[in-house]
């Protein structure tokens, strides 16, 4: 019955180290994705979405 229960807490942490592991990798990749540089410039709008302040002047700044 020991040997049972010992293989069942080694075989339960050999999982949660899994599953850390697959969660932390998954996270990176959002967060590599998620902070990668743009392929092309945006025009008036930012990376979050929001519009710049003056966008209206930003054209005409010579």
């Amino acid at each position: 019955m020991k040997k049972l229960l010992a293989l069942a807490v080694v075989a339960g942490g050999v999982l949660f180290v899994i599953k850390r592991n697959k969660d932390a990798k998954a996270e990176a990749d959002l967060w590599r994705e998620a902070t990668a540089p743009t392929e092309r410039p945006l025009a008036a709008v930012s990376t979050n979405g929001s519009a710049p302040a003056k966008a209206a002047e930003a054209g005409t700044n010579n």
